[in-house]
């Protein structure tokens, strides 16, 4: 908890950092919804279709600041001074995770407030709410320890930054924007099967009221491997990292 609230004053006092956490996420859904909206027919209003992928798209940009933290504390020589303390890995990681799940969790509901303004109505029934909340959460958790991984990885603040690309770049070839029947069809293979999608289409249904059908246990699954995999990665990259 300590280290959490660490990392959480650090993102408080990076003004621009944070200025840009908030409003990028509120600037892509007015341009998707004002300036593409009308060109794209997705057979309901188009805030409606895109407000779960702007969701995503924001989450995993939030996420991947989470890579710059760990390597800048890395390069700082700030985590060296943690180990010569009681501090484990799973703390110091930990808290860049946690505090990233923070600061997404704040863009995402001013993200729903702007939606909700511009038109987005979603279910009303609690549990639906409940769990497109838990998923969400889960999505982060996953791609937050992901990316510190990644920034276990990388020498320079300025390398980590290339993974807000990676997470970046996901969510356009999945059905975020677009039904994926409307992409090529070489395409629809991976647009259906990569991890973003079935994320995307369970929080849509959730949101929506609209039956989920197998999106879920599909977005779960992803997000438990994927958080397996970050998990076990930064156990053997920390101590090689540091010593």
């Amino acid at each position: 908890m300590v280290l959490v609230a660490r990392c959480v004053r650090l993102s408080r006092r990076n003004a621009d950092a944070l200025l840009m956490s908030l409003l990028l996420p509120v600037m892509l859904m007015l341009i998707f919804v004002y300036l593409f909206g009308g060109a794209i027919d997705t057979g309901t209003r188009y805030v409606t279709y895109v407000a779960p992928g702007v969701l995503i798209l924001c989450a995993g940009f939030g996420a991947a600041g989470t890579a710059v933290s760990v390597t800048t504390d890395l390069a700082n020589g700030v985590i060296d001074r943690f180990r010569t303390l009681d501090v484990g890995p799973v703390a110091i990681l930990g808290g860049h995770v946690v505090a990233s799940i923070v600061r997404n969790s704040v863009s995402t509901v001013l993200v729903l407030a702007v939606a909700v303004g511009i038109g987005f109505r979603p279910a009303v029934e609690p549990l639906r709410w409940l769990a497109a909340a838990g998923l969400l959460l889960l999505f982060l958790l996953a791609i937050s320890w992901l990316s510190a991984t990644f920034g276990l990885l990388t020498r320079t603040p300025e390398a980590a930054g290339g993974f807000t690309f990676v997470v970046m770049f996901l969510p356009y070839p999945s059905s975020a924007f677009v039904p994926v029947e409307t992409m090529p069809t070489w395409l629809h293979g991976f647009a259906e099967h990569q991890p973003v999608t079935p994320v995307i289409e369970s929080l849509r249904a959730l949101l929506l009221g609209t039956p989920p059908g197998s999106a879920p246990l599909q977005a779960v699954a992803w997000c438990l491997a994927l958080l397996a995999l970050a998990v076990t990665a930064s156990a053997v990259l920390f101590p090689r990292r540091v010593r």
